[in-house]
């Protein structure tokens, strides 16, 4: 684990000059990366025969598959303006039902599979689908399929503003969890870190699985004030270049008062998993920090 001022980045595997280092026991909010692993744990089904990708669901015209790759066409509640003055009002969050009627008022931005939009409301509504496709929690979801074959300690999802007392980042006294309605996992870095990694050396998925999570909507090119010089997004994985360091696949996030990139690099001679945190709300920030503690030896 390494600090410089208020960024923490822990890299897998370590370069040699970090191997006596002590892990951090900092705890995090993974905020959007917690996308990557409702994908997982929506693909780690599917492989097991629990849950079908591509079937429209049940009163709607879209998949699931489509919500996790944003191409369902659902809007998103970050626009709305009376949810950003009840967040920064510190205010309870609302009924996940309220939260969805607002959002649905904007309208549907396109048709099933005919264009990409970012949605959170989508991403709430993927976790229902595989809770009660699996009659469990995400949270036990997530201990079963990730943390426990993983041996993983620190890694929770947040639900009360109790459940963010150990959050590194003084901001988050200030802040109740339930606003992420798909949920916000909390952990060490090092965590994040190993999930991602673990993701993409074979130890969740399948190989054909993998495959069918990596396959990316292309999006653009450069992004003004952060690394990629090309963008896309595959399935809960944000998916594009960097030019110093080629293919760069995970997901960035970012709250009120910090954000995180979590990315893999697998075009490095050996390939390397970067988990970066640090407060503000840039997230350019902790992706430069992510891709320059991939290029150190």
């Amino acid at each position: 684990m390494t600090a410089n001022r208020s960024i923490f980045t822990h890299r897998i595997p370590m370069p040699a000059s970090d191997a006596r280092q002590v892990q951090g026991t900092e705890f995090f909010p993974y905020w959007s990366f917690t996308k990557t692993v409702i994908a997982i744990c929506a693909l780690r089904m599917a492989q097991e025969g629990r849950i079908d990708l591509d079937r429209m669901l049940t009163g709607y015209d879209f998949s699931l598959r489509q919500l996790l790759c944003h191409t369902s066409g659902l809007p998103d509640y970050f626009s709305l303006p009376d949810y950003t003055k009840a967040v920064a009002a510190n205010e309870e969050p609302w009924p996940a039902a309220q939260v969805w009627q607002a959002a649905m008022a904007q309208g549907r931005l396109f048709a099933p599979g005919k264009g990409w939009s970012y949605s959170n409301v989508g991403y709430m509504l993927a976790r229902h689908v595989i809770e009660d496709a699996a009659q469990q929690s995400f949270s036990c979801l997530v201990q079963q399929m990730i943390c426990g074959p993983l041996g993983l300690k620190s890694v929770q999802l947040a639900i009360t503003r109790h459940d963010f007392d150990r959050i590194h980042w003084p901001g988050a006294a200030e802040y109740h969890p339930g606003w992420v309605y798909h949920g916000c996992l909390t952990g060490t870095a090092a965590d994040a870190a190993m999930i991602l990694h673990a993701l993409f050396m074979g130890e969740l998925l399948n190989e054909a699985k993998l495959c069918e999570m990596r396959v990316r909507y292309p999006l653009g090119g450069a992004i003004e004030g952060r690394p990629w010089t090309e963008c896309g997004y595959a399935v809960g994985l944000m998916s594009g270049r960097c030019a110093e360091v080629g293919r760069v696949i995970g997901h960035s996030g970012a709250g009120p008062f910090s954000v995180n990139a979590v990315y893999h690099f697998p075009d490095l001679p050996s390939p390397i998993t970067v988990a970066s945190f640090t407060d503000g709300g840039n997230e350019g920030v902790a992706e430069f920090a992510a891709v320059q503690a991939a290029l150190r030896d």
